[in-house]
This record gives C-alpha cells, sequence and structure tokens, in this order.
C-alpha cells in the first residue's frame, strides 16, 4: 500500500541508479588525482567535493529508505489501530495490529468467501437456517404432542345481517356459524371482502396484491366440501390475508421492498399450508414495510383507518390497517421488535404476539431468527385465540418452533389467577378482571439488565444482515425506501465484532433469568407499546395481547368537527408458553366491553375530512419491525 508522503518505488529506483553511475565515475576520478593529493594537503578538486557529497546524499537515501519503509509499516499499523477503535478493540499496538491483518487476510477472508458461496448467495433468509437455536423455554418440561385443539364456544341463532358493512365487522365464530348453517357461502364472502380491499386500498395504501383467481378458488372448494357435509372447522371457507413477507406459491411476495417486488417464490409458508388445511381463504397479501420496517413500502405508506391523517407504524401495517377498516376478517402478520403490538395500538384492533416458537416460519423472510414472530391481528381476543389453534404446532423446517403445551383459553379458570398491573396500565381492564373475580395486585417488572435495547438492536441487526449480506454487498440497499432504516443499521451492524454479538447474548441469558425471577404473577397488565417493554418482551420471548380500551380525540382537529379519533389500547401480558392465559383474561374483558366492535370512520369522517397529503401528522419512526 503507497501511502501519501512516501517516495514511489519507481523514482527511488531511478535516484539510486544516477548516484551509482556518479559513484562509479568519481572513485576512478579520485584515484587518478590521488598522488597530487598527496604531494599538497589543500589542493580539493570539484569532484572530491562532490564525491563527499554523493556519500552524504546515498548514505542518507539508505538512511531515507529505511525510515521510508519503517514509517510506511508505523502508517500502516496507526491506520488500522483507527479502524480498531470502531470495534472497541484499540489496545492492540502497531505490531499486533499488522499481525493481525496479515492472520485475517490469510485465513479468515477465504473462510468468509467460502461460507458467503455456501449459505448467503440468496437474501431473505429462506433457506439454511442457523444451527443456533433461541429457547425461551423457563422450564425442563418435554412435550412431546400438544396438538390437542381448543374447544370453541358453540353460537346459536346468528342471523345473516342485513348489510355487507354489519357482515364485514363479524368475528369469525359468527362468519362460521353462517357459513356452517348455509346462509352465506364462501364465495359470496370473498366477493364481499375483495370489494372493500378495492374499495378502501386507495386511501389506506394497505394491500400489495389481490389475489382473487386464488381466493374465488379456494372459496368454491371450501362451499363444495360444505355440500357434502364436510366442515372443517370454524376457519372454514372464511377469508383472510398474509403480510407480504410470508411465500404462496405462484404469487409475488415482495417483502414491501422496490428491490424484490417481482420475485416469486415456489414454496408453501409452513403458516399458509395451516391455513389453507383449516379451510381459510386468502384474498389479499398485505402490506409489509419495507424488508419489514416500518410502514413505509415501495408503494407508498399505510394509514390508520382510525385517522387518515397518521400512519399505521409498524412493518405489519397492512395486517393492521386492514382488519381494522373490516376489509378481512383477520390476517397474519410478524414482529421481531414491535411489529404486532405497534400497528395494533395505532389502528385499534385485537392483535397477540405469541410465545418464541409458537408458530412455524419456513417460508417467511426472515430478519432475526432469533427474535421473529408470526401472530394474528383480529376483531377479537376470541378470534385470536381461533386463529392461534389452527396456526400453532411444530413445524418441521424451523427449528425454532415448537410443540407448546397451552392449555384451553375457553377453559381457564380466571379466578384462580392473580393479575400484576404496572403504572401504565389501563385502569378500566383492572376494575373489570377485579370485578370479575380475577385478584389484581399491584406489579414491577424488576431487571438490573440496563442495556435491554442495545441487546436487542445487536442481536436484530447482526442476524438481519446475515440474511441480508449480498444485498448489502451488491449495494442494493442504496435503492432502499428509506436510507435512514435499514441501510444505516445494516452498515453499522457489519463492524460489530462476533465476540460482542456472542456478549449481547450472554446478556440477554441474564436478563432471562432476572425477568424470570420477578414475573411472580400469572399475568399483567401494561402499555403495550413502551419500547423498552417491546424489547425486553421479544428477547425473553413471551406473549402479549394488545387489547382496544377507548378512544380520545385527536390532537388539532378541523375545526368544524371530524369522527376522527386516536385509539387507546393495553398490553395483557404472560409468562412463555402461557398465552392461554392472556387470551382468557382479554376475552374475560372483552366480553363486557364494545371498544374492539367499534367501526372505523373511513365512509363518513366529517366535515373538512379529506385525505390529507402530505399528512400534517408524521409519527415518530422507530425500529417498529
Amino acid at each position: 500500500m503507497e501511502l501519501d508522503g512516501c517516495p514511489s518505488p519507481s523514482n527511488g529506483l531511478q535516484r539510486f541508479c544516477f548516484f551509482f553511475v556518479l559513484f562509479c565515475f568519481l572513485f576512478e576520478a579520485r584515484y587518478a588525482c590521488l598522488s597530487q593529493t598527496h604531494e599538497d594537503p589543500t589542493f580539493n578538486p570539484p569532484f572530491l567535493t562532490l564525491h563527499n557529497r554523493f556519500l552524504a546524499e546515498s548514505n542518507d537515501m539508505i538512511m531515507d529508505s529505511k525510515n521510508n519503509k519503517c514509517s510506511e509499516k508505523i502508517n500502516k499499523g496507526s491506520q488500522l489501530r483507527e479502524a480498531f477503535k470502531m470495534l472497541d478493540a484499540n489496545f492492540f499496538d502497531d505490531s499486533k495490529v499488522l499481525d493481525i491483518a496479515r492472520e485475517a487476510k490469510e485465513f479468515n477472508l477465504p473462510i468468509f468467501a467460502a461460507n458467503r458461496e455456501l449459505v448467503a448467495s440468496e437474501n431473505g433468509g429462506l433457506h439454511n437456517p442457523s444451527c443456533l437455536i433461541f429457547n425461551p423455554e423457563w422450564t425442563d418440561e418435554q412435550v412431546e404432542n400438544a396438538s390437542n385443539r381448543f374447544s370453541y364456544p358453540t353460537l346459536s341463532g346468528i342471523q345473516k345481517p342485513k348489510t355487507e358493512e354489519d357482515i364485514a365487522f363479524m368475528s369469525i365464530l359468527e362468519l362460521g356459524e353462517l357459513i356452517r348453517t348455509k346462509q352465506i357461502t364462501s364465495v359470496e364472502l370473498v366477493q364481499i371482502f375483495l370489494q372493500r380491499l378495492k374499495r378502501y386500498n386507495p386511501v389506506l395504501e394497505s394491500v400489495i396484491t389481490y389475489t382473487d383467481e386464488l381466493a374465488y378458488k379456494q372459496a368454491k372448494e371450501a362451499d363444495e366440501l360444505l355440500a357434502k357435509g364436510v366442515y372443517l372447522g370454524p376457519l372454514h371457507g372464511i377469508p383472510y390475508g398474509l403480510k407480504d413477507i410470508i411465500v404462496v406459491p405462484g404469487y409475488k411476495t415482495t417483502w414491501g421492498s422496490g428491490s424484490f417486488k417481482d420475485q416469486v417464490h415456489n414454496i408453501e409458508a409452513w403458516v399458509y399450508k395451516r391455513l389453507k388445511s383449516a379451510g381459510a381463504v386468502l384474498v389479499a397479501k398485505l402490506v409489509s414495510g419495507s424488508l419489514a420496517y416500518d410502514d413505509i413500502w415501495f408503494g407508498g405508506r399505510t394509514r390508520n383507518p382510525w385517522n387518515i391523517e397518521e400512519f399505521s407504524t409498524g412493518s405489519s401495517a397492512g395486517p393492521a390497517a386492514s382488519t381494522s377498516a373490516g376489509m378481512v376478517p383477520f390476517a397474519i402478520g410478524s414482529e421481531t421488535a414491535g411489529s404486532i403490538t405497534y400497528p395494533a395500538a395505532r389502528c385499534g384492533v385485537t392483535a397477540l404476539r405469541p410465545t418464541f416458537g409458537t408458530v412455524g416460519r419456513t417460508g417467511v423472510m426472515s430478519i432475526a431468527e432469533s427474535l421473529d414472530k408470526l401472530g394474528p391481528f383480529c376483531r377479537s381476543a376470541e378470534d385470536c385465540t381461533v386463529v392461534l389453534d389452527t396456526i400453532r404446532g411444530k413445524d418441521p423446517d424451523d427449528l425454532s418452533s415448537r410443540y407448546i403445551p397451552l392449555d384451553d383459553p375457553f377453559s381457564v379458570d380466571i379466578k384462580r389467577l392473580t393479575v400484576g398491573y404496572m403504572d401504565d396500565a389501563e385502569m378500566e381492564v383492572v376494575n373489570v378482571l377485579k370485578s370479575k373475580g380475577v385478584k389484581m395486585v399491584p406489579f414491577k417488572l424488576n431487571y438490573t439488565v440496563d442495556s435491554v435495547q442495545g441487546i436487542l438492536n445487536f442481536t436484530m441487526d447482526v442476524e438481519m444482515l446475515a440474511h441480508f449480506d449480498e444485498w448489502q454487498r451488491t449495494r442494493q440497499d442504496d435503492l432502499y425506501e428509506a436510507q435512514d432504516q435499514w441501510p444505516t443499521e445494516l452498515r453499522r451492524a457489519r463492524v460489530i465484532p462476533a465476540v460482542d454479538y456472542v456478549q449481547a447474548q450472554r446478556a440477554r441469558r441474564k436478563l432471562i433469568q432476572e425477568v424470570k425471577k420477578s414475573f411472580t404473577v400469572d399475568a399483567f397488565i401494561g402499555n403495550a407499546t413502551d419500547w423498552e417493554r417491546v424489547c425486553l418482551g421479544n428477547l425473553v420471548g413471551f406473549p402479549v395481547i394488545v387489547v382496544p380500551t377507548g378512544f380520545k380525540n385527536i390532537s388539532s382537529p378541523p375545526s368544524e368537527g371530524t369522527r376522527r379519533r386516536t385509539t387507546i389500547t393495553t398490553g395483557i401480558y404472560a409468562r412463555p408458553n402461557h398465552d392461554h392465559i392472556a387470551l382468557a383474561l382479554a376475552m374475560a374483558y372483552q366480553s363486557v366491553t364494545y371498544h374492539h366492535k367499534q367501526r372505523p370512520p373511513i365512509d363518513n369522517l366529517g366535515p373538512n375530512d379529506i385525505r390529507p397529503y402530505p399528512p400534517t401528522t408524521i409519527p415518530h419512526r422507530r425500529l417498529h419491525l
């Protein structure tokens, strides 16, 4: 490496040759005059002056060459030490740094290249999962098969509403009863929901792909099965949507990114297989924020149906907004760090982030294998329970998925539970549960680890970069829809040392142990979008269900009034593998309240309410993944 200030090799060689020839000439001339010089010591011919000058110059040149080599080596070492500062490893001296650089070039780089060629030539983490598996278990209990299904409540006297609007906001169990009793067909439901998707999508920007052909095909099959006396259960013939990081063969799976908007994978995601086997009907691939980061995607930015001046936040933007607006009865989203909790809270829907490993992720774009979770967006906790029962179980191709011994949420005796409430809990929920016989106690989750958010960022960013190494190396990140999001984070992740990623996982384990010790209740109530708690919950892997609890006026409403509202929600948290507790408590609360049944004012906003563009309110963008 040639450094500024160091002579080039060619100039040094020319200088040496010139002085060497001059030296030969002067050497001969000196001896030709030796006798005269001996006779007259005062005689000092010009060539002797030149000779002495040459000796001095050549000696200086040799010293300069040595010094230059030394200087170049020192400069290299100093520059590498500066680079090592980014790794918090500037404790090596120059000699050691140069040795590290040489060894890394000879040993590390070939292994890097070989591994990338072997497993990282494709983006998205659909293949070649890591053998390092995160397990959120707090006990050593081994479960061979926990596939026993829940016992759903029997609905009677359900009649088909007169309007399609009323049909669109029915629960899954209600729609299922209409189909089972043949008051409506699956094909008719598909028609209703596809019309709503196409009607409201220009405003909400929540749909990427309509799956009309597939939907009508699956609906027809569902109707034909029912005509033969075969009823597959409460999801038989029910339309739904999938976040567009979930692969469905024959349709684009864009990951919300312009770089991948035309890709088609010929595999079936495990969660899609489960829903298809239950008779559910896919009507749309719904918006994922670009590469599952926030609500910006290659076609726009998804809006909140309760207040179209706001965006939905979180990368499961499409599932949240579409469910809220009655465009689908339910949808499947994902969370790595807030992408279920944030959009559910913003859009006022009930949504479950299940225990890590509950739902298989084969065929789903991966951010972080030790954090990613799939979960349902629904009208109610009851609906979430029905969907979870269908999609849970061991995915043979997802090493993190497990059989989890969930009790039947419909059979939980909540009067035997002790539930904590935090300082930021919605007290209406606390009071309702207390009135139903639940023992409610003040609660605080104590832990000493003060780097929770940093641990999550290290974990998520390093694992994400492993899945999008090729994307960054080929500079596709320059085309990303929001440069302050993944491009910035993943460039920073490139210089997170492996040793510090491992240290973060050790700190994560310490956090889990402390949370386990502090979790002295069966469940607790608290804010679902507190950022520290979002990070903590995803690192530990415990479940939370987001529950609507009311509404308040928007800030700075139009002078002549508006029907737009800001939704109020809370979270009900449970221990890992105790999702049934959170679901049972949420169902108990919703059995006597009606916040979850309210409909957003997307048809009739009020005087002077129009879709603002650009919006006047832009929510702060955070890591809502």
